[in-house]
């Protein structure tokens, strides 16, 4: 396989395949979820994200909230979230987390982060004060926590273990020769650490995902699924990669469904509890079935 760096093949956008345009989201539950969401000024990563499966997660109930505003101090070469200087933590956050689930009646809620580098705890106590408080306004909601990786640093991991959401999720997105151009200052053996620690601690059910299409190879793939599986990781989310502007890394390959389906059954004969395998598939895919 080309070696060279990713950024440098194919500049142009390539055009989409059939099997990833998505019919606009509709439905009785939608539209209702819709409207409260614009009336209220609701924040999910759902719509902000323009996220394919928006439609057929709010009808399951479903909803994605990203926590400690909307500016990154990581510049991942896949991600559409603004990198910069974030802006101050507000500690009403955990309440307004916890009604907007409340106002749309989510039975499933997901919460997610920028990462918080700026911050002496990495952003690691709001994330347990918007448990709590979702917990507290919602006690029938269940809830997964897709966290960054703290860097490592167990005190932090700590809290989100202590609030004991249903599931933690930590992403590796990308396979291990590539993560230093994908994940810019992450690092592959950090992310799987992480992963093995959650479990370690008594963490019932952890989740991890990883995005196709950025140059990765088969054996890479496999390599990667086979890591999860070593760190104990419950359930594997599989998606395509799609780039979200032009200066972010383009697509070298659109995976197609049967490749897609090889993926999926040779995670599930690893031992995986769940793995989620398909081109529009993102990591809060179907999240309400992985409590279990």
């Amino acid at each position: 396989m080309n070696t060279e760096s990713t950024s440098n093949i194919l500049p142009e956008r390539k055009p989409k395949p059939k099997w990833l345009r998505v019919k606009l989201p509709t439905g009785k539950k939608y539209t209702e979820l819709r409207g409260l969401v614009d009336k209220y000024k609701l924040n999910t990563i759902c719509t902000s994200g323009s996220c394919p499966n928006m439609g057929e997660c709010w009808g399951e109930g479903t909803a994605t909230f990203m926590i400690l505003g909307n500016v990154c101090t990581r510049s991942c070469g896949f991600c559409g979230v603004k990198t910069g200087r974030p802006e101050t933590v507000d500690w009403d956050e955990p309440e307004k987390v916890a009604r907007s689930i409340k106002i749309m009646n989510i039975k499933h809620a997901v919460l997610t982060s920028v990462d918080r580098d700026d911050l002496k705890d990495m952003g690691s106590i709001m994330w347990a004060e918007t448990v709590k408080a979702v917990r507290r306004m919602n006690p029938e909601t269940t809830l997964e926590t897709l966290i960054p990786d703290f860097q490592g640093i167990e005190q932090h991991i700590d809290r989100i273990i202590d609030v004991a959401p249903e599931v933690v999720s930590h992403n590796i997105e990308t396979v291990r020769r590539l993560t230093r151009e994908v994940r810019i200052q992450a690092q592959y053996d950090r992310s799987m650490g992480v992963l093995k620690y959650l479990k370690q601690q008594g963490q019932r059910r952890t989740k991890s995902g990883i995005m196709l299409g950025l140059g990765e190879t088969r054996e890479e793939v496999i390599e990667t699924l086979h890591d999860l599986k070593a760190n104990d990781v419950d359930v594997v989310t599989i998606g395509q990669y799609l780039q979200p502007s032009k200066k972010h890394l383009p697509v070298q390959q659109f995976i197609t469904p049967d490749q897609f389906k090889e993926y999926e059954e040779i995670g599930k004969a690893l031992g995986f509890r769940h793995v989620e395998s398909s081109a529009l598939v993102r990591s809060s895919y179907r999240a309400q079935k992985h409590i279990n």
